[in-house]
Parts: structure tokens; C-alpha cells; sequence
């Protein structure tokens, strides 16, 4: 036995988590240390080797998966800094702004596409883009800010690489495929409520600017192809590898994601003609291993709070209905998401209240996922909302005013989903 029972181990290991968050403290570290203060509370400290040990153990399911999908983290925050390095996300920008001469369209668009490389507070790399677009339209600061906000995250509940997604189809055991497929209803709404939020009562404006000839298009096409392809290569991948590979459990063991964005790294080199320094120089770049670090601390505070005992908590509270398990289900991610601002965070904690509780179904494992996303996604710690409001000059008061009614609409969405499908 532990020196304290399971639920105070994890009060206090939240006591710990939220505020180191809130001091912009790695997540990576933030979460490995949340689990190992978990494991020192509520086990015996001879059992927490044998804990850590467990999570990535080569010789079970488990510990494979978790390994597969730890490296996959890593190669997807390689394929985000090389596009980067090698200048191909200017030129991937810059082709598309050409390309749709709409500048709505291209303040909807640009962050979505800017999307695809989760870094932490990507939404910085979008901002200058979007401001030139947004003046415009005679924006005022807040609304910049949150349409870059907004629409960066509109592809990620769809986007087969993303961090988070691949998380929770993990921890759940459902296919990707699956957890997809139920979000698509809820990113249309997510991108048309961006849309009234951002551009009500704004009037378009004709473009100055002079018409592309023929030959300038396809030029700016051929220039976007080129460099969407290691994306489109990684996307492909995925889905390919998830409908041949089923027989061989590809997806189950996480190694389509791990295949799919190998083969992402490999076209961008191939294309950008990178060279040894520069495919070495993200290799320095810390950022990438927080986030790997980050995703291994998702499955060990999962490990740790089940060896703790953590679903004992809640049984008994379910059993005699105390508790509503539907509720807990929907609340819990949310809550967890936005007091973390990390939707690993909140799945990782999550997964582990409701093991053992409900059977892990595509739409139980949706909603886990949405929940704990749009929680982390108007949470005051999420990176992209405070580097936002600073890049545009306003508060998070006047971006909530935006943020607050297209999180409430979307997540009654997400509700609807759940409920009738």
C-alpha cells in the first residue's frame, strides 16, 4: 500500500499538474512527473519500477503500442520542423493565398492548413499570413485573433497524424478510422460557426491586386502540389495502411501512423532536396523532444492511475448511481482538457477514470476525444490562444466573446453526435 489512498494521490497530483502547467513548464515533464507522484503516493515504491517498466514492456500489446506511438509522436514533430527548415511551409502558404483570391476563403483556409504541423502555439506561424488578409477586410484585432484560432483548429479532430487522435485511439484500442468518421458532422459545424462568428456583417472587399495570368497559376499550383505532397503522402499512408493492414494489426499496434509519416518525412526530403544539416537541424530542437516526452507521459500517468487503483474510485459511485457515466463521459475530458490545456492531458486522465467503467466504443472514444479537445481548445493555457491575443494586441476577455458561443454550438454538436448516431 501506497502512503495515501487512490483519490487523494490524484487531488494532489492535479494540485501539482495545473499549476506547473499554468507556469508554461513542458508538458513532456509535466505529465511524467504528474504519474510518477501518482505511482510514489499511491503505490509501493518498489512496485513503481515495475510500473514505469509495464508501459513500454517490448514483450506485450500494451507496451508495443505505446512504443509505436511515442516514435510516431517523434516523427511527426520531425516532419512539422522540416517543412520549416526547408522553407516548404512558406511556399505552401504562399501558393495557396495566391491561388484562392477570396480573402475569407483564405483566412479560413491558411490556419486549417497551417494545421497540420502540431507544434506547440502553431497558431504563431499562421498570425502574420492572417493578418495581412484579415486588414483587408478591416478586421478588428480580437476577431484576427480568433479566426486564426479557430480555423487552425478545424482539422485536427480529421487529420489521421494529429497527436491527440492518435492517443485516443490507442488508449481506447478503436480504430482511427472510426473516431473520424464521427467528428466529420462536428468539424462542418465547428468550420461554419467559424465562418458567422468571424465574418458577420463584414463585407467583402474587391481585390485590388492584379489578376494572375495563366502561366502564374500553374506555377502557383504546381509550387502547392510539390509542397502538400509529403502531407497528402502521410495522409494517404495512413488510410491505405488502415484498411489493407487490418489483417496484420497494423493500426491496433499503432504502426500505420508510425509507416504513414516515415513515408511524410521521406517525400519532404525527396522534394525539398534536403541535405544532412538541414534534415539534422530539428534534431536540436528541443520542441520535439518535449512532445515525444509528452506522449510516453499520456501512457505511463495512464499505467501509474490504473495500478493506483483509480477506476475503484468510481465504481462504486456508478454502481449505485451516484454518478452518471454518460456525464462523467462528456464532463470529465472537457474539464480535465481545459484545467490541463493539453488534450493529451485530458484523454490520458480520462481514459484512465473511465477503464474498466464502459466498454471502449468508436463513439465513447469520440467523445473522449472531442470533449478533451475542445476543452484544451479555449483553455486560458492553451499555447495558440495566449501567443494569439498577443501577436493581434488583445485581451482573452474579447477573444472569449468570440470563442465562448462557437465552443458551446460545437460542442452541442459533438452532444447531438453522441445521442443519435
Amino acid at each position: 500500500m501506497g502512503f495515501v489512498d487512490p483519490l487523494t494521490a490524484i487531488i494532489v497530483s492535479l494540485a501539482f499538474m495545473i499549476p506547473m502547467l499554468y507556469k508554461r513548464v513542458n508538458l513532456g515533464i509535466v505529465l511524467n512527473a504528474t504519474a510518477l507522484l501518482v505511482a510514489l503516493l499511491a503505490l509501493d515504491w518498489q512496485q513503481v519500477p515495475a510500473v514505469v517498466y509495464a508501459t513500454t514492456d517490448p514483450h506485450t500489446f500494451d507496451g508495443i503500442l505505446a512504443i509505436s506511438v511515442v516514435i510516431a509522436t517523434f516523427t511527426i514533430m520531425l516532419l512539422s520542423q522540416l517543412y520549416k527548415e526547408t522553407g516548404m511551409i512558406n511556399d505552401l502558404s504562399e501558393s495557396m493565398s495566391k491561388i484562392v483570391n477570396n480573402p475569407k476563403a483564405v483566412l479560413s483556409v491558411l490556419p486549417a492548413v497551417i494545421g497540420f504541423f502540431p507544434v506547440s502555439g502553431g497558431a504563431l506561424m499562421s498570425a502574420p499570413l492572417v493578418d495581412i488578409e484579415a486588414e483587408k477586410l478591416k478586421l478588428k484585432p480580437e476577431r484576427k485573433a480568433y479566426v486564426n484560432l479557430w480555423f487552425r483548429h478545424t482539422i485536427f479532430p480529421l487529420y489521421p497524424i494529429s497527436q491527440p487522435l492518435v492517443v485516443v485511439a490507442a488508449m481506447t484500442g478503436v480504430a482511427m478510422p472510426l473516431i473520424i468518421l464521427r467528428q466529420i458532422p462536428v468539424v462542418v459545424v465547428m468550420v461554419i460557426v467559424g465562418w458567422v462568428v468571424g465574418f458577420w456583417k463584414v463585407a467583402n472587399v474587391k481585390d485590388n491586386e492584379k489578376a494572375l495570368t495563366k502561366d502564374q497559376k500553374a506555377s502557383y499550383s504546381k509550387a502547392f502540389v510539390i509542397a502538400f505532397s509529403p502531407i497528402l503522402a502521410a495522409i494517404a499512408s495512413a488510410t491505405v495502411l488502415d484498411v489493407v493492414g487490418a489483417g496484420f494489426h497494423l493500426s491496433q499496434q499503432g504502426f500505420d501512423v508510425l509507416i504513414a509519416t516515415l513515408i511524410g518525412v521521406g517525400v519532404l526530403v525527396a522534394v525539398s532536396r534536403a541535405n544532412l544539416r538541414v534534415f539534422a537541424k530539428p534534431l536540436r530542437n528541443r520542441g520535439i523532444y518535449g512532445v515525444t516526452l509528452a506522449a510516453y507521459g499520456a501512457f505511463l500517468l495512464k499505467e501509474t492511475m490504473n495500478a493506483a487503483g483509480v477506476r475503484s474510485i468510481f465504481t462504486p459511485l456508478v454502481s449505485s448511481g451516484g454518478i452518471d457515466i454518460a456525464l462523467l463521459l462528456i464532463i470529465a475530458p472537457a474539464v480535465f482538457g481545459l484545467l490541463t490545456g493539453s488534450p493529451q492531458g485530458g484523454i490520458a486522465i480520462s481514459v484512465a477514470i473511465l477503464s474498466g467503467l464502459i466498454a471502449f466504443t468508436p463513439k465513447v472514444a469520440a467523445m473522449i476525444y472531442i470533449s478533451a479537445y475542445l476543452g484544451y481548445t479555449i483553455a486560458p493555457t492553451h499555447l495558440c490562444f495566449t501567443f494569439t491575443a498577443s501577436y493581434f494586441k488583445c485581451s482573452l476577455e474579447k477573444m472569449y466573446k468570440y470563442v465562448i458561443p462557437s465552443f458551446l454550438v460545437t460542442f452541442a454538436t459533438a452532444l447531438l453526435v453522441f445521442f443519435l448516431f
